[in-house]
C-alpha cells in the first residue's frame, strides 16, 4: 500500500504541476523537501538518537525497563500477545507512548526508534512488518494526548481567552483516535491480504549481563541496591519533586486551569528527570555507566543512517504534491461534501495534510487562529484536530525504514483509520462542547 501512496503522492504532484503552471514550484519543492529530511530532520535526530538510546541502554542494563513493563504487563500483554512478557521491547513501547502522551516529541521518536528494534529482534520475517510492529504504529500515531502544548500554545500567543479549552475535547478525540487504531490494527491483521505467513517458535528473551560480573545472568540479579543506594534515590526524586512544586506555585499568567499547570510543569521536567535518574540507578546497580552509554549511542547514529533514504522519498513525496496545488485540489474537490455535515471548508487543507508533514500543519492552524480568531469555533476545532491526529506517513516511513521493514501490510490503514476517527471525534465534541 505504502508503494502505491508514494507513486501516487509524486506522479499525482507532477501531473498538477503540468495543468497548473507549478513545475518551476515542484522542482523547488523536491529540492527543498531534500535538504529537509538530512539537514533540518536527519542531522538533528541523529544526535538525539545517540542521547535517548545512550540512555535507554542504561535503563535495559540496569534491569529497569523490566521494571516499568511490569507496571502494565496485564494491559500490554493482552495488546502483544506475540511478545515475551519480560522482554525489552515492552519497556521500550512503554516509554515511547508515556513520552507520547505528555507531548515529549524529542524523546518519543528515539524511544520509538528503539521500540522498534527491539520489535524486530523477535520478528521471524526481519523484510515484513509483525502483527506486533503494526499493533504498536497503530497506538503511536493515535495516542491519547493529555496537553496538546502545540495547539494551546499557538492559540495563548494569539490571545486566546480560553487557549486550555481545547485539552478537553482532544483527550476526547485521541481516545477514541486510539480506540480506533488498535481495534482496526487487531481486525485487519486476520484479513487474507494481510495476513503473516507461518511463523517460527520465538526464542526466549535474551538474558542481560550484570557488570561486576562476565557470566550471563537475568536482570533480577544484577547487583541489587542497599538502603544507603536507595537513600540516595529517593533523596534524588524529592530534589525534582521540591523543584516540581516550586514551579507550581510560580504559575504563569497565561494558565489559569490547575491541571494545565501540573501538566506543564510535569512535561517540563520530565526529561530532566530521565536524563538524571537513569544514569543514576544505573550506577548504583553496578552499570559502568559511560561505556554503557556510549554503546547506546553509538547505535543511534547507525539508526539514523538507515532512516536517512526512507525521509529523502517520503518528503520529497509529499513537497511535491503540495508544491503543486493537490492539496488545494483535493480540497476544491471535499468541499462540498464536508460542508454538510458540519466541518468548516477552511480547515480541510490541515486535515489533508496533518497525516503528511507536521510542521506545514502546524503553519496552516496558525494561519487559521490568525484568520479566523483565536477565540473561534474554528480555531478551537483546528486545534482539537492538529491535537488528535499524527503525521502517519512520516512516522511509518521512520519506524520502518529504521529496521528495514519492506512490508508494511496494515500499518498505514489502521494508522489512516485512527486519524478519521480522530478528526470525527473532534468534529463532534466540539460541536457538543464549544460551539456556541
Amino acid at each position: 500500500m505504502i508503494n502505491l501512496i508514494w507513486l501516487g503522492l509524486l506522479l499525482g504532484g507532477l501531473v498538477t504541476g503540468l495543468f497548473t503552471g507549478h513545475l518551476e514550484a515542484v522542482t523547488a519543492a523536491s529540492f527543498d523537501a531534500c535538504k529537509a529530511a538530512i539537514m533540518t530532520i536527519a542531522l538533528p535526530l541523529s544526535g538525539i538518537m545517540a542521547l535517548w538510546l545512550g540512555l535507554m541502554r542504561l535503563a535495559e542494563k540496569s534491569g529497569l525497563l523490566e521494571k516499568l513493563a511490569f507496571l502494565l504487563r496485564p494491559l500490554l500483554v493482552r495488546l502483544f500477545p506475540e511478545i515475551p512478557a519480560d522482554h525489552p521491547a515492552m519497556g521500550s513501547m512503554l516509554m515511547n507512548i508515556a513520552a507520547n502522551m505528555l507531548g515529549l516529541a524529542n524523546a518519543a521518536t528515539p524511544l520509538g526508534l528503539r521500540a522498534m528494534q527491539d520489535l524486530q529482534s523477535l520478528n521471524p520475517n526481519p523484510s515484513i512488518a509483525s502483527n506486533a510492529m503494526c499493533t504498536f504504529l497503530a497506538i503511536n500515531t493515535s495516542s491519547v494526548q493529555l496537553i496538546p502544548a502545540t495547539a494551546i500554545g499557538i492559540l495563548a500567543a494569539a490571545g486566546a481567552l480560553h487557549p486550555s479549552a481545547i485539552i478537553g475535547t482532544t483527550l476526547v478525540a485521541t481516545a477514541s483516535s486510539c480506540f480506533a487504531g488498535i481495534t482496526a490494527a487487531k481486525l485487519l491483521q486476520g484479513l487474507p491480504f494481510f495476513v503473516l505467513p507461518p511463523r517460527p517458535v520465538i526464542p526466549p528473551a535474551t538474558v542481560i549481563t550484570c557488570s561486576t560480573q562476565q557470566e550471563e545472568i537475568s536482570t533480577s540479579s544484577l547487583c541489587p541496591l542497599s538502603w544507603e543506594k536507595k537513600s540516595v534515590l529517593i533523596l534524588f526524586v524529592a530534589l525534582f519533586a521540591y523543584g516540581f512544586v516550586t514551579l507550581f506555585n510560580k504559575g504563569s499568567a497565561e494558565i489559569t486551569s490547575p491541571f494545565l499547570q501540573v501538566m506543564t510543569v510535569f512535561s517540563m521536567m520530565a526529561i530532566p528527570f530521565l536524563l538524571g535518574f537513569f544514569p543514576l540507578y544505573a550506577f548504583l546497580k553496578g552499570v559502568p555507566v559511560y561505556e554503557e552509554f556510549i554503546e547506546g549511542a553509538k547505535e543511534g547514529f547507525q539508526v539514523a543512517l538507515r532512516i536517512f533514504p526512507y525521509l529523502v522519498a517520503i518528503l520529497v513525496a509529499i513537497g511535491v504534491f503540495r508544491a503543486a496545488g493537490g492539496i488545494d485540489f483535493l480540497s476544491y474537490l471535499l468541499s462540498p461534501l464536508l460542508d454538510k455535515i458540519g466541518l468548516p471548508s477552511q480547515l480541510l487543507p490541515l486535515i489533508l495534510v496533518r497525516p503528511l508533514s507536521g510542521s506545514a500543519a502546524t503553519g496552516l492552524f496558525a494561519e487559521i487562529v490568525k484568520t479566523a480568531g483565536p477565540n473561534s469555533f474554528v480555531s478551537q476545532l483546528a486545534g482539537t484536530i492538529l491535537g488528535s491526529t499524527e503525521t502517519t506517513f512520516y512516522v511509518l516511513a521512520v519506524y520502518f525504514g529504521s529496521v528495514a521493514i519492506k512490508k508494511s501490510r496494515h500499518a498505514l490503514a489502521a494508522g489512516l483509520i485512527a486519524d478519521t476517527a480522530g478528526v470525527a471525534s473532534a468534529l463532534l465534541i466540539c460541536h457538543l462542547l464549544l460551539k456556541a
